[in-house]
C-alpha cells in the first residue's frame, strides 16, 4: 500500500524530526517537572511547548495533518501561560499547567482525527 502525498509530507514520519519536536519536548517538561528544576522548569517549559505548538502548526501547513491545526495553538497557547507564569504575572500551579496541557494536547490529537480522519483534504 502506498502513502498518500500528504503522509509522505508530514513530518511526524521522519524518526529524527518527530523526536526532536514532539519527542524530546515532553520529555524535557517531565524530567524538569518532576526533579522541580526552577527556574529551568520557567525556561524549558515556554520553550518546549512553544517549539510543539510551531512544529504542528508548520506540519498543518505542510500536509493538513488534521489534529495539528487544534495542537499548534494549544502548545502556544500553554508556552505563553508558561512564560506568564514564569515572569509571575500568573499565579496558576505547574502542575495545573502541566494536567491542562496533557489532558488537553491528548483530546485534541486524538479526538479530532477519530471524527474527520488523518488529512485534511485540500480542494483545487
Amino acid at each position: 500500500m502506498t502513502e498518500s502525498p500528504a503522509a509522505r509530507q508530514d513530518l511526524s514520519h521522519n524518526r529524527v524530526r518527530n523526536f526532536l519536536l514532539w519527542r524530546l519536548a515532553p520529555l524535557v517538561i517531565v524530567v524538569t517537572g518532576f526533579l522541580g528544576l526552577s527556574p529551568w522548569i520557567e525556561i524549558t517549559w515556554t520553550a518546549s511547548f512553544a517549539v510543539m505548538g510551531a512544529g504542528c502548526l508548520f506540519n498543518a501547513r505542510r500536509c493538513g495533518r488534521l489534529h495539528c491545526y487544534f495542537t499548534g495553538p494549544f502548545f502556544l497557547l500553554i508556552s505563553a501561560v508558561s512564560l506568564l507564569r514564569g515572569l509571575d504575572i500568573v499565579s496558576f500551579d505547574w502542575n495545573w499547567i502541566g494536567g491542562v496541557a496533557l489532558a488537553g494536547g491528548l483530546f485534541l490529537t486524538f479526538v479530532p482525527e477519530r471524527i474527520w480522519g488523518k488529512y485534511r483534504t485540500r480542494q483545487a
